[in-house]
C-alpha cells in the first residue's frame, strides 16, 4: 500500500464531502458563508472525518450516512481553531500557511463565522436522519456523541482549563486533563461515531474511544514537539507559541527526550488494541502511526 497516495485520495473524497455540505454564499448575510468556506477549505489533515470513516469501514458500514457527520465534525473543529486563533485567545495570524480567518475578514466577523460553523455542524449531521430513516436509534446515538464530546464535557471543557490556567505552572494530571478533552474529544468522536453508525456492539464502541483518546493523546504531545522543532515554514504556522502563551506543555514539562518517547509508547498502545478488535482495515492503522511521524 502507497500510505501517501491512499491518504491523497482520502483527502479529495472528504473535500467533495465538505462542498456538498457547505453552505452557498447567497442572502443578505452571504459574508457569513464565506468566511465558514475560507475557513473550511483552508486545507489540513482531514484527520476526524477521515478516522470517522475508516473506523465506520472497519465495522462494515455502508452507505453515506457517515457523511453528514463527517462534515459536521470538520465543521466543529475548524470552528475551535477560527475562535483559538482570535486575538483575546492565541492570537494567531497564520493558520495552515494562510493568513486567518478574523485577519481576513475581521474579529467580529471571526467571532461569527466560528458561531456559524458550530451551529452548522448540528444542522448538517441531523440530515443523516433523511438519508438512513431506518437507523434513526445509530444516528440519535451519533448525535448524542457529538454534542457531548464537543461541549463542556469535551473540548470546550478542555479549552476552559488550558485559557483559565494561562501562566501557571500546571501538574502532570491537569495537563492530561486538557489534552484528553482539547484535543482528545474530537477524535474519540470521529472513531465512536464511525463505529456507532457501522453497528459496532457497546464494548466496541468503548475499546474505540480508548484507541481514540490515546491517539489525541499522542497527537497533542507530538504537536508540542513540532512547536520547538519545526519552522514556520514546514508547520504552516507560527511557532514557539506556547512558549509566547506562556503555555506548559508536555515538552516544558517532561523535556523533549521523554515527550518523544512517550508518543512512541503511547501509539503503541492504541495500536495493540485496534489490532486486538480483530477488525480488518490496514490503511487505519498506517493512519495512527503516521501521525506520530508528521511533520506538521
Amino acid at each position: 500500500m502507497n500510505f501517501k497516495e491512499e491518504q491523497d485520495n482520502r483527502v479529495k473524497e472528504i473535500e467533495k464531502v465538505l462542498a456538498k455540505y457547505l453552505p452557498k454564499p447567497e442572502g443578505y448575510q452571504k459574508v457569513i458563508m464565506e468566511a465558514m468556506a475560507y475557513s473550511v477549505t483552508a486545507g489540513g489533515k482531514r484527520l476526524r472525518p477521515m478516522l470517522m470513516k475508516e473506523t465506520f469501514v472497519m465495522f462494515g458500514g455502508e452507505g453515506a450516512v457517515v457523511e453528514p457527520f463527517m462534515a459536521a465534525i470538520e465543521m466543529i473543529h475548524t470552528y475551535s481553531l477560527v475562535h483559538d486563533d482570535l486575538p483575546a485567545m492565541d492570537n494567531d495570524e497564520y493558520r495552515r500557511g494562510r493568513r486567518t480567518t478574523h485577519v481576513v475578514y475581521g474579529e467580529g466577523m471571526g467571532i461569527l463565522a466560528g458561531d456559524a460553523l458550530l451551529n452548522y455542524a448540528f444542522e448538517t449531521a441531523v440530515e443523516a436522519f433523511e438519508l438512513a430513516p431506518t437507523q434513526a436509534s445509530r444516528v440519535a446515538k451519533a448525535l448524542k456523541i457529538l454534542a457531548g464530546k464537543a461541549g463542556i464535557y469535551g473540548m470546550i471543557g478542555g479549552q476552559v482549563v488550558d485559557v483559565s490556567s494561562c501562566g501557571e505552572n500546571l501538574t502532570q494530571e491537569m495537563l492530561d486533563f486538557i489534552y484528553e478533552l482539547k484535543t482528545g474529544a474530537l477524535i474519540e468522536s470521529a472513531m465512536m461515531i464511525g463505529a456507532v453508525l457501522a453497528g459496532a456492539g457497546d464494548d466496541e464502541v468503548a475499546t474505540v474511544e480508548r484507541i481514540a483518546s490515546l491517539t489525541g493523546l499522542a497527537f497533542q504531545i507530538q504537536d508540542d514537539i513540532l512547536d520547538v522543532t519545526s519552522t514556520m515554514e514546514e508547520l504552516g504556522k507560527p511557532i514557539h507559541s506556547d512558549e509566547k502563551n506562556e503555555k506548559t506543555t508536555y515538552v516544558t514539562l517532561k523535556g523533549l527526550d521523554k515527550a518523544v518517547a512517550d508518543v512512541a509508547q503511547i501509539s503503541e498502545e492504541a495500536i495493540s488494541l485496534l489490532q486486538g478488535l480483530g477488525k480488518e482495515n490496514p490503511y487505519l492503522e498506517e493512519l495512527l502511526k503516521a501521525l506520530v511521524h508528521r511533520k506538521k
